[in-house]
């Protein structure tokens, strides 16, 4: 026999089958190379010590593991030769070498050796949870725990990638083919078997990076504008009188219905106070004024700050720490008290502002008490979001975050409850690590930390459709948590009850259509009548050739377009705030639907592009209502209504490095483009965020 170690090198994809006797090595790589259409490499041992056996009776020793070596290692390279694209090794020396420790408490050194050397893209780790078949060369069936650990603890130890797959043949013939075809694509796409390990561990898709990766290298298609949405081309504008109509009737039929207030919570307040953390970080309090910064940075929001810091609800909390731990405050400069007042805002062992959530801070100063954002969405959800004394109330936080939640909650909650005399139900529920995307340089590579490991980033609001998908009920209403005022609840629910009524009138005659074409007879004057709400009520046409259809087609085409969730959105006049506005939009189809579209989405070097874009006169202030079941009362997949070909491309500077990242279609925006859509126009009342911490200046925020 030639006595030769050495493993033939080949750009084919290797896949090793590793772990114990009778755990279903052979059968699966003789299922992955039929279903491949290549070669398997069978266990050289086998048939070894099968002779041996025959021949003389004689069980395996420690003399046959160098010979079994060399006859596996040219098994190996013979079918590396004749393999086509993949090869699966049913066993290989890193096997060989496991057991002659197992069992004779020593390794080769040559042995040793090759089988480090020895690479394979991937290792299956075969579990033990299959049974243990007896034959003439197999050990007893005890102990299969403690060699399994073997096996596994040598893969780790030696630094090879590896997969445990478990359940039955079927099962895991199946997980292994998913597997192999995405660590192709990662190959494909330049990774290693690392880094592809690190990318099914993180349980981001292979197909979405895939497509990250296609979009941060060749853009991500800008969105077609048709013409702006404004009142009577696409707005609805309803009087004071039909909003408390809307109302009235949401009241009069929300005893039925199940009702949840969605709020996205998520992430630290640092925009919130980045110009004073900027100032903090740069100013020379021993050689220079608060004066003198403001004139050289031409900082108007310090100057903003400053000349109304004693309106601000947490002045007085931070005031009086200030004199406690300075005895001689009061004998300081105005510039140096200034400087130190914001320093203890923001220090990590005081206030730590910019690094809390925004939902906890003080917003709002009532003669009794100071509110957080919270506390005013606790609020109003008794107000507009119950129903049968009875509300449920959903934050989206980040998992570190949720415990000040809950804190915050647990101090007003109860008081609320009685003065309200409605039960609040709190959820929670963190953005899903999946919707995460990956970051790259600004030569599209992808960007890795300190120690070498692919970084990710998250997928921004639009990756909440999953949150939002996941709640049962059957009206959801939606609202950012800095977009609460001070005061003014009654006037805030009337309009949301009035979307909600909005919503529930629009979904009961979706609903009778729906069952009616679901009818074995009807008149077929119905077609018509549903193709005139769509389009009158809905602003949604039909495509081209419809009429020519027979009445089958017609009917799935109706209820197609019918069976979707449905969303009333509130669009406020455009007064320069930041925010998306509402369009009429062109998909790649040539169909046209309303959309709520981001500046950043529009090729604003095409002149008619931008002057759609400049004719607005509204834009969103997320201030929606959702009906997410359809009508036989189950729940929408809201996942299968996004449109994917859409996000938005982001820029970020990573420890000194310019990088890139996607952000998912937004929540409003791509993420409910395939919705049922109804723009109404709502007062700016109902519209007044916490942007920057001096919007807490704002006569909204202010008694």
């Amino acid at each position: 026999m030639e006595k030769n170690l050495k493993q033939q090198q080949s750009a084919i994809v290797k896949i090793a089958l590793f772990g114990p006797e009778s755990t279903g090595k052979t059968t699966l790589a003789r299922q992955l190379a039929e279903y491949y259409k290549t070669e398997w490499v069978p266990e050289f041992a086998r048939d070894y010590l099968q002779e041996k056996w025959e021949a003389s009776h004689q069980i395996c020793t420690i003399d046959d593991m160098l010979p079994i070596a060399y006859g596996q290692t040219k098994l190996e390279n013979e079918r590396t030769l004749l393999a086509n694209k993949y090869l699966f090794c049913d066993t290989n020396l890193m096997v060989t070498k496991v057991f002659s420790e197992v069992y004779y408490n020593y390794c080769d050194p040559m042995l040793d050796e090759a089988a480090r050397k020895h690479e394979y893209d991937l290792f299956f780790l075969t579990d033990i949870d299959v049974p243990w078949e007896k034959d003439d060369l197999r050990d007893k069936a005890e102990g299969r725990e403690s060699v399994f650990a073997v096996f596994k603890q040598s893969l780790i130890d030696n630094n090879k990638p590896f997969i445990i797959l478990s359940g039955d043949k079927e099962l895991r013939l199946k997980k292994a083919i998913t597997i192999i075809d995405d660590l192709t694509s990662a190959r494909e796409l330049g990774f290693s078997s690392d880094d592809f390990l690190y990318i099914l561990k993180y349980g981001v898709p292979m197909k979405n990076i895939q497509k990250q990766l296609n979009f941060l290298k060749n853009g991500i298609p800008r969105t077609d504008l048709v013409s702006a949405a404004t009142v009577s081309n696409g707005i609805l504008n309803f009087s004071e009188k039909d909003f408390q109509e809307k109302a009235s009737f949401f009241d009069a039929n929300k005893s039925g219905l199940k009702l949840n207030k969605f709020v996205p919570a998520s992430g630290a307040a640092t925009r919130m106070f980045k110009f004073l953390t900027e100032f903090i970080n740069e100013f020379d309090v021993e050689n220079e004024s608060i004066n003198a910064y403001i004139n050289r940075k031409k900082d108007n929001e310090l100057s903003i700050f400053l000349v109304g810091m004693e309106k601000f609800p947490f002045f007085e909390a931070v005031d009086k720490q200030l004199r406690a731990e300075f005895t001689d405050f009061e004998d300081w400069d105005r510039s140096v008290k200034n400087y130190y007042f914001i320093k203890l805002l923001l220090s990590s062992d005081y206030f730590d502002f910019a690094n809390k959530p925004k939902g906890i801070l003080p917003f709002h100063k009532y003669k009794t008490h100071i509110a957080t954002p919270v506390e005013e969405h606790l609020q109003e959800c008794t107000r507009y979001s119950s129903a049968n004394n009875s509300s449920h109330l959903h934050f989206t936080v980040s998992e570190s975050h949720q415990k000040y939640f809950e804190d915050t909650i647990d101090a007003i909650k109860t008081k609320i409850e009685k003065e309200s005399a409605v039960a609040i139900n709190i959820s929670y529920s963190y953005q899903n690590k999946s919707t995460d995307t990956l970051a790259v340089t600004k030569k599209n590579k992808p960007l890795r930390d300190e120690n070498g490991q692919l970084v990710f980033r998250p997928g921004g609001h639009g990756a909440l459709i999953e949150n939002l998908n996941s709640l049962d009920a059957d009206m959801v209403f939606i609202k950012n948590i800095d977009n609460v005022i001070q005061n003014n609840l009654d006037k805030i629910s009337l309009y949301k009850k009035g979307l909600a009524g909005t919503l529930l009138a629009m979904q009961q005659q979706v609903f009778n259509y729906l069952n009616a074409l679901d009818a074995t007879a009807f008149d077929t004057t119905l077609i018509d009548e549903v193709v005139l709400f769509l389009k009158d009520k809905l602003n949604s046409t039909q495509k081209d050739g419809f009429h020519d259809f027979s009445l089958e087609n017609k009917i799935t085409a109706l209820k197609a377009v019918l069976n979707r969730p449905i969303r009333v959105c509130g669009m406020v006049k455009n007064e320069g705030e930041p925010g998306g506005g509402p369009f009429w939009v062109r998909d790649s189809q040539g169909a046209i639907s309303m959309q709520i579209v981001e500046s950043s989405q529009v090729d604003l070097a095409n002149e008619n592009q931008k002057e759609i874009l400049k004719a607005a006169t509204h834009f969103n202030p997320v201030d929606l209502v959702c009906g997410i079941k359809n009508y036989k009362n189950e729940k929408f997949d809201l996942t299968q209504f996004v449109d994917h070909n859409t996000g938005f491309i982001v820029e970020k500077n990573t420890r000194g490095e310019n990088s890139k990242g996607y952000e998912l279609p937004g929540l409003w925006n791509g993420a409910m483009a395939n919705w049922l859509t109804v723009f109404v126009q709502v007062p700016l009342l109902t519209f007044n965020p916490v942007k920057t911490v001096n919007d807490l200046l704002k006569p909204a925020h202010q008694t």
